[in-house]
């Protein structure tokens, strides 16, 4: 029984549990609150109060929580820290994309002081730079609003004027409306080491050297696209930032960033390089919305299908119209990659959560082969190629479709584009049944060692949702076998597994294999 001198001590995730039962039964503060009034209108919480238990500011009093736990038809002990209630504490992130989240609780372990101490004491002890911190927590932004940004978004509209496509000279035009010089430099590609040792060509392409000077690669000049794209990028820093002095510099290559500061970034924690990081983002965007404007390009867009091609309409590089596709494109459900050998993010956005078999900080040892990008990279002869995957996740099997595009960067560097979405949403809006469609096909991969063409059945409910959201490459996708993919080889699906390890994987714990020896001894 739950009493008031064990209440504080056992409530920790209490405030959490709450709010995540209100939100998934679609419920306000204020409708919570008038159910509570309802049952009893003593002890019943009002909105205010409600706030703060939710935020882990105040514990209720127990007969205050017998009448919030009345309303959701739970126990009172069901909201104590040691209930079993792991999905309950999971955050409620309505659908966002990118890695699930975590209850930050006890709330006074994840106040401001203690992560000032806990974060740079962190990233000392695994390596990870002050620069990927950044990085992933501005993804993580990117991630949870989808893309959504209309302040950059208004910014580039008043600058471009909604112009697509827009000219190489009408870029110079506003470039010179800003006072700004241009001077050409020559510099050819060189060998340099990323941040995890690996080899690759990189140059400088261009970079803004205040007061008003900006300087671009010879190399430039024979490729209308990239030049267009550093050109928007720069005017994005003289517009948001009013030239103020940040050396905004460009590299071709494999580097995860442009290290805009110029400093050499360790484990320390520099709030003016997570700025500098913030800033080189909304340039970025800025560019693309610049080159892209999002209503004509959207109607282009429509107008072919989602095809890859329309960069040569447009003049700009591949890279460019992916990135765009997944911001422009109603529908939410998208991810891009941008993958250099052996298997290295420079970029990654998922506004469908798909797992990642690789990252950008360190490299795995057992990515599953299988997903296209990786076939592609290990196949640099290979074409543009459309793929059909299942995937196992938290919710189940889910079908994912993928256009992957070769593409060599200024520097000479081969790597892979990938734009794809996430079929299960479009299934169920189509009226399809998603979870039992991926199913299917999951068993029908399963059955064929891994590949398969798909189903007939599973087939037209894909046709149906490819061509509702007008996406060409989905039919192309269906034209070739689906394939099961994973996120690392322990957690492979494949029978047999293509990491003979993995099939003996042993999940235990070090503890909790000493706690069964124990058992078993005794």
């Amino acid at each position: 029984m739950v009493t008031g001198q064990t209440l504080t001590r056992r409530s920790h995730f209490l405030g959490t549990k709450i709010r995540n039962l209100r939100k998934r039964n679609r419920l306000t503060m204020e409708d919570l609150s008038a159910r509570c009034v309802k049952l009893d209108p003593e002890l019943a919480p009002s909105v205010s109060y409600l706030s703060m238990i939710e935020r882990g500011k105040r514990v209720p009093a127990r007969d205050t929580l017998a009448v919030i736990a009345a309303v959701f038809q739970k126990d009172p002990q069901w909201f104590m820290d040691d209930a079993e209630a792991e999905q309950e504490i999971r955050p409620d992130k309505s659908g966002r994309g990118g890695i699930a989240g975590i209850a930050l609780e006890p709330g006074f372990l994840f106040s401001q002081e203690i992560l000032q101490i806990a974060i740079p004491e962190m990233l000392a002890q695994t390596g990870t730079s002050g620069r990927q911190l950044a990085h992933l927590l501005i993804r993580a932004h990117q991630e949870h609003h989808r893309n959504h940004f209309p302040d950059i978004e208004r910014a580039a509209e008043e600058v471009g004027g909604k112009q697509l496509p827009i000219h190489v000279d009408d870029m110079l035009s506003i470039i010179r409306k800003t006072g700004v010089k241009i001077k050409w430099f020559s510099r050819t590609p060189k060998e340099v080491k990323d941040e995890a040792g690996v080899k690759s060509l990189g140059t400088v392409r261009s970079f803004f050297d205040p007061p008003g000077t900006l300087y671009l690669n010879e190399t430039l000049k024979k490729q209308a696209g990239r030049l267009k794209y550093d050109l928007a990028l720069h005017i994005g820093h003289f517009t948001l930032h009013n030239k103020d002095g940040l050396k905004s510099v460009l590299l071709a290559g494999r580097s995860q960033s442009n290290n805009s500061s110029g400093r050499q970034t360790g484990s320390d924690l520099d709030a003016q390089d997570i700025l500098n990081a913030w800033r080189d983002f909304e340039c970025s965007f800025f560019a693309g919305a610049l080159l892209c404007p999002k209503v004509p390009f959207r109607q282009l867009l429509d107008r072919n299908s989602y095809e890859v091609g329309v960069h040569k309409q447009l003049d700009v590089s591949p890279s460019v119209v992916m990135r765009r596709m997944t911001a422009v494109s109603p529908y939410p459900h998208w991810h891009y990659f941008d993958a250099y050998a052996p298997g290295t993010l420079k970029a990654v956005y998922r506004g469908n959560g798909i797992p990642l078999p690789w990252g950008n900080m360190r490299q795995v040892e057992d990515p599953c082969q299988h997903w296209s990008v990786f076939r592609m990279l290990a196949d640099s002869q290979r074409g543009a190629s459309a793929q059909i995957s299942v995937l196992d996740t938290r919710d189940g099997p889910r079908i994912y479709c993928c256009e992957s595009v070769p593409d060599r960067d200024m520097a000479d560097n081969p790597h892979v584009l990938c734009a794809g979405i996430d079929l299960n949403p479009a299934l169920d809006a189509a009226g399809s049944p998603a979870r039992e469609i991926a199913q299917q096909l999951k068993d029908a991969c399963a059955q064929g060692g891994g590949d398969s063409a798909v189903p007939d059945y599973v087939r037209r409910a894909i046709l149906s949702a490819g061509r509702i959201l007008n996406i060409a490459w989905v039919e192309r996708g269906l034209a070739n076998p689906a394939r099961l993919i994973c996120s690392r080889g322990s957690m492979c699906p494949r029978i047999p597994s293509c990491y003979p390890a993995a099939e003996s994987a042993d999940t235990m714990t070090v503890m909790e294999r000493m706690q069964q020896e124990i058992r078993e001894e005794t």
